[in-house]
Protein backbone atom coordinates (compact mmCIF):
# COMPACT_ATOMS: atom_id res chain seq x y z
CA UNK A 1 0.00 0.00 0.00
CA UNK A 2 1.49 3.41 -0.66
CA UNK A 3 0.87 6.55 0.74
CA UNK A 4 0.78 10.39 -0.53
CA UNK A 5 4.36 10.69 -0.66
CA UNK A 6 5.04 7.54 -2.69
CA UNK A 7 5.90 4.50 -0.78
CA UNK A 8 5.01 1.28 -1.14
CA UNK A 9 4.80 -1.17 1.46
CA UNK A 10 6.02 0.57 4.19
CA UNK A 11 9.50 0.53 2.09
CA UNK A 12 10.74 4.20 1.22
CA UNK A 13 10.23 4.31 -2.86
CA UNK A 14 10.32 7.72 -4.80
CA UNK A 15 8.56 7.36 -8.14
CA UNK A 16 10.18 8.66 -10.90
CA UNK A 17 8.51 11.64 -12.20
CA UNK A 18 9.63 13.15 -15.75
CA UNK A 19 7.14 15.80 -16.00
CA UNK A 20 7.87 16.86 -19.14
CA UNK A 21 7.28 13.06 -20.23
CA UNK A 22 3.79 13.30 -18.43
CA UNK A 23 2.59 16.14 -19.97
CA UNK A 24 2.40 14.26 -23.19
CA UNK A 25 -0.06 11.56 -24.22
CA UNK A 26 0.88 7.77 -23.24
CA UNK A 27 2.58 5.89 -25.31
CA UNK A 28 1.38 2.25 -24.91
CA UNK A 29 4.08 1.29 -26.89
CA UNK A 30 7.16 3.10 -24.98
CA UNK A 31 5.12 1.53 -21.27
CA UNK A 32 5.54 -2.07 -22.88
CA UNK A 33 8.89 -1.32 -24.00
CA UNK A 34 9.81 -0.49 -20.47
CA UNK A 35 7.50 -3.34 -18.88
CA UNK A 36 9.06 -5.81 -20.89
CA UNK A 37 13.15 -4.89 -19.72
CA UNK A 38 12.19 -5.61 -16.27
CA UNK A 39 12.31 -8.85 -14.55
CA UNK A 40 9.64 -11.22 -13.97
CA UNK A 41 9.04 -10.31 -10.19
CA UNK A 42 8.34 -6.57 -11.12
CA UNK A 43 4.51 -5.92 -10.58
CA UNK A 44 2.40 -4.00 -12.17
CA UNK A 45 -0.06 -1.53 -10.70
CA UNK A 46 -3.15 0.40 -12.92
CA UNK A 47 -5.55 2.70 -12.01
CA UNK A 48 -8.03 5.89 -12.99
CA UNK A 49 -8.99 8.60 -10.77
CA UNK A 50 -11.07 11.72 -12.49
CA UNK A 51 -12.20 15.75 -11.09
CA UNK A 52 -14.69 17.47 -12.57
CA UNK A 53 -14.00 20.83 -13.13
CA UNK A 54 -16.64 23.91 -14.68
CA UNK A 55 -15.58 25.53 -18.12
CA UNK A 56 -18.26 28.35 -19.01
CA UNK A 57 -20.99 27.04 -17.04
CA UNK A 58 -20.80 23.22 -18.59
CA UNK A 59 -19.04 20.54 -16.24
CA UNK A 60 -16.03 18.35 -17.43
CA UNK A 61 -14.36 15.82 -16.23
CA UNK A 62 -9.98 15.33 -16.10
CA UNK A 63 -9.51 11.74 -16.27
CA UNK A 64 -5.91 10.57 -14.96
CA UNK A 65 -4.74 7.05 -15.71
CA UNK A 66 -1.90 5.81 -13.89
CA UNK A 67 0.69 2.96 -14.48
CA UNK A 68 2.62 2.17 -11.67
CA UNK A 69 5.62 -0.37 -12.68
CA UNK A 70 6.93 -1.19 -9.13
CA UNK A 71 10.69 -2.38 -10.39
CA UNK A 72 11.60 -6.18 -8.99
CA UNK A 73 8.71 -5.64 -6.58
CA UNK A 74 10.63 -4.25 -4.12
CA UNK A 75 12.80 -1.67 -5.77
CA UNK A 76 11.99 1.86 -6.64
CA UNK A 77 8.96 2.81 -8.89
CA UNK A 78 8.58 4.29 -12.73
CA UNK A 79 5.28 6.34 -13.07
CA UNK A 80 3.80 6.39 -16.82
CA UNK A 81 0.30 8.63 -16.86
CA UNK A 82 -1.69 10.87 -18.92
CA UNK A 83 -4.72 13.33 -18.60
CA UNK A 84 -7.11 14.39 -20.33
CA UNK A 85 -10.61 16.21 -20.14
CA UNK A 86 -14.01 15.21 -21.38
CA UNK A 87 -17.86 16.55 -20.96
CA UNK A 88 -19.46 15.20 -17.88
CA UNK A 89 -22.86 14.62 -18.11
CA UNK A 90 -23.71 13.25 -14.72
CA UNK A 91 -27.03 14.65 -13.07
CA UNK A 92 -26.06 14.14 -9.74
CA UNK A 93 -22.71 15.21 -8.34
CA UNK A 94 -23.34 13.20 -5.08
CA UNK A 95 -23.18 10.12 -6.86
CA UNK A 96 -21.39 10.79 -10.20
CA UNK A 97 -21.88 7.23 -11.38
CA UNK A 98 -21.37 7.99 -15.16
CA UNK A 99 -18.11 9.24 -14.41
CA UNK A 100 -17.31 6.67 -12.25
CA UNK A 101 -17.53 4.14 -14.44
CA UNK A 102 -15.87 6.21 -17.22
CA UNK A 103 -12.74 5.88 -14.96
CA UNK A 104 -13.46 2.05 -15.04
CA UNK A 105 -13.83 1.94 -18.63
CA UNK A 106 -10.18 3.86 -19.27
CA UNK A 107 -8.25 1.51 -16.59
CA UNK A 108 -9.74 -1.10 -18.95
CA UNK A 109 -9.00 -0.55 -22.29
CA UNK A 110 -5.32 0.57 -20.53
CA UNK A 111 -5.83 -3.07 -19.28
CA UNK A 112 -6.75 -4.39 -22.56
CA UNK A 113 -3.51 -2.50 -24.75
CA UNK A 114 -1.12 -3.32 -22.40
CA UNK A 115 -2.88 -7.40 -21.95
CA UNK A 116 0.34 -8.53 -24.08
CA UNK A 117 2.88 -7.36 -22.06
CA UNK A 118 1.26 -7.84 -18.63
CA UNK A 119 0.90 -11.56 -19.19
CA UNK A 120 2.36 -13.92 -16.44
CA UNK A 121 3.30 -10.45 -14.39
CA UNK A 122 1.62 -9.74 -11.20
CA UNK A 123 -0.83 -7.11 -11.99
CA UNK A 124 -3.29 -4.96 -10.14
CA UNK A 125 -6.31 -2.97 -11.37
CA UNK A 126 -7.10 -0.08 -8.88
CA UNK A 127 -10.38 1.51 -8.76
CA UNK A 128 -10.74 4.68 -7.19
CA UNK A 129 -14.09 3.74 -5.40
CA UNK A 130 -15.12 3.79 -1.56
CA UNK A 131 -17.51 0.30 -0.44
CA UNK A 132 -18.99 2.32 2.40
CA UNK A 133 -22.42 3.33 1.51
CA UNK A 134 -21.47 6.72 3.42
CA UNK A 135 -19.41 7.78 0.17
CA UNK A 136 -21.54 9.22 -3.24
CA UNK A 137 -18.77 6.97 -5.05
CA UNK A 138 -20.50 3.21 -3.60
CA UNK A 139 -23.23 3.70 -6.12
CA UNK A 140 -21.14 1.91 -8.59
CA UNK A 141 -19.35 -0.87 -6.50
CA UNK A 142 -20.62 -4.21 -8.26
CA UNK A 143 -21.40 -2.98 -11.49
CA UNK A 144 -17.42 -1.76 -11.34
CA UNK A 145 -15.83 -4.70 -9.84
CA UNK A 146 -18.05 -7.13 -12.23
CA UNK A 147 -16.96 -4.96 -15.20
CA UNK A 148 -13.34 -5.52 -14.34
CA UNK A 149 -13.88 -8.72 -13.92
CA UNK A 150 -15.66 -9.34 -17.11
CA UNK A 151 -12.83 -7.60 -19.19
CA UNK A 152 -9.84 -7.79 -17.36
CA UNK A 153 -10.01 -11.10 -15.78
CA UNK A 154 -8.77 -9.86 -12.17
CA UNK A 155 -10.35 -8.63 -9.32
CA UNK A 156 -9.84 -5.10 -8.86
CA UNK A 157 -8.73 -2.94 -5.44
CA UNK A 158 -10.85 -0.50 -4.33
CA UNK A 159 -10.44 2.15 -1.41
CA UNK A 160 -8.33 1.99 0.42
CA UNK A 161 -6.35 -0.88 -1.43
CA UNK A 162 -6.44 1.07 -4.54
CA UNK A 163 -3.58 3.65 -4.58
CA UNK A 164 -2.75 3.41 -8.21
CA UNK A 165 -6.04 4.90 -8.85
CA UNK A 166 -5.76 7.41 -6.13
CA UNK A 167 -2.46 8.20 -5.10
CA UNK A 168 -0.74 7.84 -7.89
CA UNK A 169 -3.12 9.53 -9.90
CA UNK A 170 -3.16 12.51 -7.94
CA UNK A 171 0.19 13.03 -8.90
CA UNK A 172 -0.82 14.53 -12.52
CA UNK A 173 -3.72 16.48 -11.04
CA UNK A 174 -1.52 19.90 -11.25
CA UNK A 175 -0.66 18.78 -14.82
CA UNK A 176 -2.04 20.56 -17.92
CA UNK A 177 -4.66 18.58 -19.52
CA UNK A 178 -3.39 17.41 -23.10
Amino acid sequence: MTNCHGTINKTVTIFELNRKQMMKKLNIDQVAEFIRAQTPETKIYLGCDSERVKINGDWHADYVLAIVVHINGNNGCKLFGEVHRERDYDSKPGKPAMRLMTEVYKVSELYLKLAEVLEGRAVEVHLDINPDEMHGSSCVISQAIGYIKGTCNVVPFVKPDAFAASYAADRFRSLRVA
